[in-house]
Parts: structure tokens; sequence; C-alpha cells
């Protein structure tokens, strides 16, 4: 199976694509969801979370506050590295054993930080969706209500965006209207398709 790794930046329009790659009945993995997942009460990892950070990072409900926590890492590059250590294995693991239980000509794996994370070998082609950084800031604060300082530190903290399209396969803009994503889309679906026959 054809294995497509969908990443872009903060605000590009990752999810949004990936939802008009499952309109065409393509299973999508979302590494977020994997990630929200195994970070539910009374998992292993966000006892781990706990032990590491201390009970701070935590509602009274005892579930993580996601809030909190984001903070810490933006703040300390060695507290980011330590979460990654935690949850990046296990969400590694938890993609390819999706993978492995997925029948269909192609997937797609959805990575928002597939460069970041180096989890580049999880895919066969790499779709980046990109758009230009006031475009992504200007999105970001209106479905964040994040500060534009907020913004820039999480954009920064990303890989540049002229390095995602140079390491790109296929690159969609999304800078014009829906119409136009889905066009993109099914174009790049036919060529997925036309892809995995090759392979069988």
């Amino acid at each position: 199976m054809l294995r497509i790794g969908l990443t872009g930046g903060i605000g590009c329009g990752k999810s949004t694509v990936a939802n008009l790659f499952s309109q065409l009945d393509v299973p999508i993995i979302d590494a977020d969801i994997i990630s929200r997942n195994l970070v539910q009460p009374g998992q292993p990892a966000l006892a781990v979370i706990r032990q590491v950070f201390g009970g701070k990072i935590l509602n009274v409900d005892g579930s993580l506050d996601r809030s909190h926590l984001r903070d810490i890492i933006f703040a300390d590059a060695e507290a980011k590295q330590k979460l990654e250590s935690i949850l990046h294995p296990l969400v590694y693991q938890a993609i390819l054993a999706a993978v492995g239980q997925t029948i269909s000509p192609y997937c797609v794996i959805c990575i928002p930080l597939l460069f970041e994370t180096k989890m580049t070998r999880l895919a066969d082609r790499i779709l980046v969706i990109d758009c230009p950084t006031e475009i992504q800031v200007m999105r970001v604060r209106q479905r964040d209500h994040l500060s534009d300082g907020q913004i820039q530190a999480i954009i920064g903290s990303q890989v540049p965006r002229d390095f995602r399209i140079a390491n790109a396969n296929d690159l969609i803009e999304n800078t014009g209207t829906n119409d136009k994503l889905a066009e993109q889309v099914k174009k790049l679906h036919n060529l997925y398709l036309s892809i995995s026959n090759c392979q069988d």
C-alpha cells in the first residue's frame, strides 16, 4: 500500500485537505489524534508525562492541561525534548500498527511535524500543504485566538517553509477557494491511485 505523508506548517490547512481525501474514501491516519489518545486519563503515556513534569500539567479531572504543557515546552527546549522522547516512539508504533490494519490502494498519514520528528521514513511520498506566512498567522489567530507572538513562536519552532517545499514530492497551494483545493486533491487522488496500481 502506498503511504502518503501529509504535512505542512500550522494554519496551512492540513486537516481540511485530509478531510477532502477522506471524502474520497481514502483512509486517514492522523498523528494528532493518536497523540491525543495516548495521553487520555488511564493511559501509560500520561502517567509518564505526569512523573516527568509533575501534577501541575493535569486538570482537576485528571486530564492533560494541553495549554499549560504547551507553554512549558515552548519556553524550555529541554522540556520539549523530554516530551518528544516519551510520545514520538509511541506515536510511531501506533501509526505502523494502523497502516498494517489498513486495506486500500493508498492511505494518508497526517503528521504535522513530519520533518521535525524525523518520521519521513513512514511515507513513500510526502505531500506538503503550503500557504504564505501571513495567511498562516491570520488563520491561526482566528482559529486558536493566540497572540501574533505566540503564533510566530510556533512557526519558528517548525522547519522553514522553503525546507518543506524543497522536500515535498507533491505540493498543494492552499491560498484559494475550497473548490480549488478540492480540485488539487482530486488530481493527487488519481495520481496516487495510478502509482499504487503500478506497484501491484
